[in-house]
């Protein structure tokens, strides 16, 4: 557990998917969240207070967030001042980098000094085995997407959300940094070693009550070139009985490679040809369509896709989940 409330960084991020990391958890747990601190060339803000290391510190905050993301999870030099500076007002430091905290004896030396938490949001002491695609007893819907940050983390915690409303048996299961601040619990999968990301999830998704889903939170894309690894260990592990594509409609390429995004189409065949690995039932129940950045036309896109790959196309966000949510009552075992 993560002592809160957060004081979240923003960095000198460039753009709003640069800041996901924050802006998911101002989303899903904004009670948690006492303000936001940027560089003063940040070109995003999540419209929440900006508010001084020392003034976060009199607000009662506890512990500083790395909110931001960026190409390798590598750490700038430049943030580090600041780190030991909010670690020697009393913050402890939460970091989804693959660069370790640990790592830098300026953070290190101060963490122990100051008697502050250092946490690594991708790293756990856990040491997992292959997996073994055995059947385990349970329901799973997995989150898969067209591209990366197009919603699969925000769609797994709308159809949760909306499953729990229903008193339905299901748990939100965080597979990246976002989503284990934000569930206090899970996996950052991409940290895993590659031999072991199916044996990670499926000890993640373990066996469970026959009528209880998990809802597994998806990561990056089977057709990006740089993180297609890490999605196919996943999807073998989560054994999925069900998963749900999302898209967002006006991206042409996908992000950070010259790569042109795959149809919707395309991801559903290919998540079936490969799922069927370990789960032969496999199957698609709708498409979650990321419509933020659109500003005309929502609902004839929505209809259009719908009837293409008849099935139900929603924004898990603004529209009502019903139609996945009948779907996936009828999946039996």
């Amino acid at each position: 557990m993560i002592s809160k409330p957060y004081l979240l960084f923003l960095g000198d991020a460039k753009d709003e998917l640069a800041i996901k990391t924050a802006a998911g958890i101002n989303y899903w747990r904004p009670e948690w969240c006492i303000g936001q601190m940027s560089l003063p060339n940040a070109k995003s803000s999540l419209g929440i207070n900006e508010i001084s290391l020392e003034e976060a510190v009199k607000r009662g905050a506890k512990t500083f967030v790395l909110g931001v993301v960026n190409a390798g999870g590598k750490m700038p030099e430049g943030w580090i001042d600041i780190i030991v500076k909010a670690i020697s007002l009393g913050l402890n430091i939460a970091s989804g980098m693959h660069s370790r905290l640990s790592s830098f004896d300026e953070i290190s030396k101060a963490a122990i000094k100051h008697g502050v938490k250092l946490h690594d949001l991708r790293y756990n002491n856990i040491e997992f085995d292959t997996g073994k695609g055995l059947k385990r007893t349970g329901k799973r819907l997995l989150t898969v997407g067209t591209d990366c940050s197009v919603g699969k983390k925000y769609t797994a915690l709308a159809v949760e959300k909306a499953m729990l409303e229903k008193n339905m048996k299901v748990s939100f299961k965080a597979t990246g940094q976002t989503g284990v601040l934000i569930a206090e619990n899970g996996i950052a999968i991409d940290a895993i070693v590659s031999d072991f990301i199916s044996g990670a999830v499926e000890w993640l998704s373990p066996d469970n009550d026959r009528d209880h889903w998990d809802i597994i939170e998806g990561q990056g894309s089977l057709f990006h070139p740089s993180f297609a690894g890490v999605s196919l260990g996943l999807l073998h592990g989560s054994q999925p009985d069900a998963f749900i594509v999302c898209h967002e409609p006006t991206r042409t390429q996908m992000r950070g490679v010259e790569a042109a995004l795959p149809s919707i189409g395309d991801v559903i065949e290919q998540t079936v040809q490969c799922g069927k690995l370990t789960n032969k039932n496999i199957r698609c129940i709708g498409i979650a369509l990321n419509t933020s950045n659109m500003k005309n036309n929502k609902s004839d896109i929505k209809k259009e896709i719908s009837s293409q790959y008849q099935l139900p196309c929603i924004d898990p966000i603004t529209d009502n989940l019903d139609p996945f949510i009948d779907l996936l009552e009828k999946i039996n075992d």
